[in-house]
């Protein structure tokens, strides 16, 4: 529609060179030329953390010491204005840049009043105030929760995702570093026992979830595969008796087809069928379960190993103070975790209050375990 003064406007142009009208966001506001999710992007996305939460909460309860209950509220592309605005002045913002498997942008944003809540059951204290010490158990937590659903989506994808250390800071919401103009949001409700509710902001990269949502089955376009569903929901639904006639009667059709049996076209095709050995796993019996039963209080040492080396005894003989000892790991490799000076896990250096502490990254398994130790 032409102005009065003969011009178009922005928006009438934007319309005009995509033949509709301008997208719509939520809440009315249109955002001409953003980048954006299908619909189906969304859902997948949505039904992906919601399957997360539990273990997430599950998680957060049995470090706390009181219950703890996550739920996803909403998935959307949002642009850096109508993000900020829904914000207090002072936030505290956590950054997991994610590093492997999938790469971008990530980050938690949440009200500094709402830090409190989460720290205070985290450093068994009450009456906090934001500091190092609650700013490092928030950005403790976060860890926990992305290192859960960093290790559900690797499964999903088939691939290792790895994040960042967390760094968290208390800053006035103007200086939040957001991944470009538009970004999805993932908004969680919290409730944690004796502290009551509050939401959580978690800021992805549009590109990063756009990568995920292809590797889950979501296209771009919206459609989503049957199969692909099936398992980004983690379930199939079954056939029912008729589809599995019909498909056999195709089989049948396709193995009597001339065309295919060229020379052998008059005999029947044989039906070659896989053969499903049971899974063999050791049994407990009722008296050896309970002889495992009285193990359980043993006390056990476990040591975490930042490296080894080798040394002459007249090198550890001329050992002095200021004498460096270079390892046999380069540095930010994971440390080992040895019981009884076995090698059961690998994990990563945190800093948990003013104590050091190790986040399990990986489990070893009994085949990979050295026998030189």
């Amino acid at each position: 529609m032409m102005m009065s003064d003969g011009s178009l406007s922005q928006d009438e142009i934007d319309a005009l060179l995509m033949g509709d009208e301008p997208p719509e966001v939520p809440g009315g506001s249109s955002l001409p030329g953003r980048r954006d999710l299908s619909e189906a992007g969304k859902n997948a996305i949505f039904n992906l953390f919601t399957q997360i939460t539990g273990t997430q909460g599950a998680t957060l309860s049995g470090t706390m010491m009181m219950g703890v209950v996550i739920s996803v509220k909403q998935v959307d592309v949002v642009d850096r204005e109508q993000f900020l605005s829904k914000l207090p002045d002072e936030i505290v913002e956590i950054r997991l840049d994610l590093k492997s498997g999938l790469k971008g942008t990530h980050l938690f944003v949440l009200d500094g009043e709402d830090a409190l809540k989460l720290a205070s059951p985290m450093i068994g204290q009450d009456n906090l105030e934001l500091g190092g010490t609650t700013i490092g158990a928030v950005s403790e937590a976060m860890g926990q929760l992305t290192s859960i659903s960093a290790g559900e989506i690797g499964d999903r994808i088939n691939d290792t995702v790895l994040m960042n250390t967390p760094e968290g800071q208390n800053i006035p919401k103007a200086m939040l570093t957001l991944p470009g103009d538009s970004f999805v949001a993932i908004s969680y409700n919290v409730e944690i026992a004796d502290q009551g509710s509050f939401t959580l902001n978690e800021i992805f990269d549009i590109s990063t979830i756009q990568e995920l949502t292809e590797k889950l089955g979501a296209s771009s376009n919206g459609a989503v595969e049957s199969s692909d569903m099936d398992s980004l929901l983690g379930t199939k639904a079954p056939r029912n008796d008729d589809q599995s006639a019909s498909a056999g009667f195709q089989q049948t059709s396709l193995n009597m087809d001339p065309s295919i049996l060229g020379a052998n076209a008059g005999q029947l095709a044989p039906n070659v069928q896989g053969v499903q050995f049971p899974e063999l796993s050791p049994t407990a019996s009722t008296g050896e379960q309970r002889n495992i039963g009285l193990l359980m209080d043993v006390s056990m040492e476990l040591t975490v190993e930042l490296g080894r080396t080798k040394w002459r005894i007249k090198e550890i003989l001329g050992m002095g103070e200021g004498t460096i000892i270079e390892l046999d790991k380069l540095a930010g490799e994971p440390v080992d975790i040895l019981v009884n000076n076995n090698l059961i896990a690998r994990g990563e250096v945190v800093v948990i209050d003013e104590n050091f502490g190790v986040r399990v990254t990986e489990i070893v398994s009994t085949l990979d375990r050295p026998t030189d130790r």
